[in-house]
């Protein structure tokens, strides 16, 4: 699985900071414009809280800040915006969504065992991950998993 900073998506930084000042973590951010002058902005959404979900009332509350934020920055009010929660079992496609999933349930598709690994997810950096796995007699021990070694991976919602 690759690392791509999310800082090198444009205006991720800006907004992530602003997503966050309301206290939520801003999981994915696409602006495109499309044809005919319109721009098109993708958002996901997380709670900081791990132990929280994302009500409707969240989400209304951020695209109307977050939708307004960007056309401030973007300069133009010809705009059309969807933003979501991570979903119920939401694929992770960039490594460096996993630091927003750290205390939640995940499983990775672990390449050098031919099969997925599930845990809470202790921590993540730019290379690895740890998860907490609990094993079949109920002890628990953590595994690390370089990014390297994930063919994929899922947040699991329970």
């Amino acid at each position: 699985m690759e690392y791509v900073s999310l800082d090198s998506f444009p205006h991720y930084s800006d907004c992530a900071s602003f997503v966050e000042g309301m206290g939520f973590y801003l999981v994915e951010l696409h602006v495109t414009p499309i044809k005919g002058g319109t721009t098109h902005i993708s958002a996901v959404i997380a709670p900081v809280d791990s132990k929280e979900n994302l009500s409707v009332n969240d989400c209304t509350k951020v695209h109307r800040a977050l939708q307004a934020h960007l056309e401030e920055v973007l300069g133009t009010e010809d705009t059309a915006m969807e933003l979501s929660s991570p979903g119920m079992e939401r694929n992770i496609k960039n490594a460096a969504e996993f630091r927003f999933f750290t205390g939640r349930q995940i499983r990775v598709w672990d390449k050098n065992i031919t099969d997925w690994v599930g845990g809470v997810l202790k921590s993540a950096d730019e290379k690895s991950l740890v998860l907490e796995v609990t094993n079949e007699d109920g002890s628990s021990v953590e595994k690390e998993v370089s990014f390297v070694d994930i063919a994929k991976a899922k947040f699991i919602h329970l």
